[in-house]
């Protein structure tokens, strides 16, 4: 299956990637899926066809390369607003992770069922495998890293946590809540989080 050519390094390059990931979900969200071509994207982007190219050989590599991209900002945001950063306690941490890992985050990619769909269609079954890793790896990167912390909680635990808040996440966008009720959930996966690393 086609993917994205390697991942941009140079500044330039990331500004053309990001700017095709715009121009795909902009065409995507007033037109829908139908009309997102490379030849659309790269007319919607300012840029020839050609230079889409370079990156995305077809449609099929665009859609993974924007996928692999919501992963990489969510990995991303973790690292700066929850493994790097300083909380009064660690439930404030807690309720820092659970939000971003939630998708609560006013300027997170776009991301809706119909992409959720797509993801089997240009995904292999150990690319899931990997994304729960990196993702089940951050979470423990930033839990042992509060050291007020009550208790050291083992690897199957947060890999069950990950999994509950994770999972929430793409199943939500199956009922397609508004933001209200996105808060809600969220507040109530945080405590159950919350109740599973207290001590007993």
């Amino acid at each position: 299956m086609p993917k994205p050519h390697k991942r941009p390094s140079q500044n330039r390059a990331r500004f053309t990637v990001e700017a095709i990931y715009d121009a795909y979900v902009r065409i995507w969200r007033r037109e829908g899926q139908t009309a997102v071509t490379t030849r659309a994207v790269a007319e919607e982007a300012g840029f020839a066809v050609g230079t889409l190219y370079e990156y995305f050989p077809n449609k099929t590599a665009l859609h993974s390369g924007y996928v692999r991209f919501t992963i990489d900002w969510l990995l991303a945001r973790i690292d700066r607003d929850v493994i790097a950063a300083s909380f009064p306690t660690w439930r404030h941490g807690v309720h820092r992770l659970v939000g971003i890992t939630c998708g609560h985050e006013p300027d997170q990619p776009y991301f809706d069922m119909d992409m959720l769909d797509l993801v089997n269609a240009v995904a292999e079954p150990w690319h899931h495998t990997r994304v729960f890793e990196e993702l089940a790896e951050k979470w423990s990167a930033a839990i042992h890293g509060w050291a007020d912390i009550p208790r050291s909680p083992t690897d199957e635990t947060i890999e069950a946590l990950v999994i509950a808040v994770w999972g929430a996440r793409r199943y939500a966008l199956l009922v397609d809540p508004d933001n209200e009720r996105i808060s809600g959930w969220t507040e109530q996966l945080t405590r159950l989080c919350l109740l599973t690393l207290e001590p007993d």
